[in-house]
């Protein structure tokens, strides 16, 4: 079995690039032989990148965070165009709303979303979309603008009536270690009423520990004790779960199973 950690913070995890690597050589251990390291801010992916850029098996999100509204650094967007162009970065992200933190105001929030997608459409990326109690404008502005190669509601907090009007602007819906926590029925309930294809596995690390893990600082290694949960309530076998949201993960970043 072969899992895809689509959502790591590889450079929040430890700031030493042997101790990154560590976590990937651990994370592969447990069957975890593809992740996506995320940064918040192109500062961010400026040191992470290039000490990862040639590690099998590990693919790059380049985006601007909503925390970082205030302070996008200058000519974010140059910036950005030239990561989204380097070997093996394969998504914009993350990038979306956060009104839960009230970073900036909501107009300058919206503009730096608006402005990544509208690179990923010129790049023909995938989108990776933070959403913290800013659902409902997200989505206006997915209908507005459709993204065409697709975006994926990272960490997924909102509930399946949400999921049921999303899914047909073809979005994923990505499950990190809270939907092992007993009161996360929203979750709960969410994958058991959206397509199968359309779900991913994602650590989220070094947050979002699966209850087994809690106390711990969370690891791309701990995915398995999500897809464990996720199997049971689905009453799916957990090998062949496992290769659905692999090809489910594949097709979404445009990688070869």
């Amino acid at each position: 079995m072969q899992l895809f950690d689509t959502h790591a913070h590889i450079g929040l995890i430890y700031d030493d690039p042997i101790e990154q690597l560590r976590v990937v050589r651990e994370a592969k251990q447990a069957y975890v032989t593809r992740i996506v390291s995320i940064c918040n801010s192109l500062h961010d992916f400026a040191k992470v990148y290039p000490m990862l850029k040639n590690v099998a098996g590990l693919y790059h999100a380049a985006g601007v965070a909503p925390s970082e509204v205030l302070a996008p650094g200058k000519d974010w967007m140059q910036i950005l165009e030239t990561n989204l162009a380097l070997p093996n970065v394969v998504a914009v992200g993350e990038t979306g709303l956060d009104y839960f933190h009230k970073y900036g105001d909501k107009k300058s929030q919206i503009e730096l979303f608006i402005g990544q997608l509208e690179l990923a459409e010129r790049y023909n990326k995938p989108v990776i979309i933070h959403n913290r109690e800013a659902g409902k404008d997200i989505l206006d502005i997915l209908l507005d603008r459709p993204p065409t190669a697709g975006a994926v509601f990272h960490c997924y907090s909102e509930d399946a009536d949400f999921a049921k009007r999303a899914v047909n602007l073809n979005v994923y819906f990505s499950f990190a270690g809270n939907l092992t926590y007993r009161n996360a029925r929203n979750l709960h309930e969410t994958v058991l009423n959206v397509p199968i294809d359309r779900i991913l596995l994602e650590s989220e690390s070094p947050f979002m520990v699966p209850a087994i893990y809690r106390g711990k600082r969370n690891m791309p290694a701990y995915l398995p004790a999500t897809l464990q949960f996720m199997a049971e309530l689905l009453a799916i076998d957990k090998e062949a779960l496992g290769e659905q949201l692999w090809k489910n993960s594949c097709a979404f970043f445009r990688l070869p199973e």
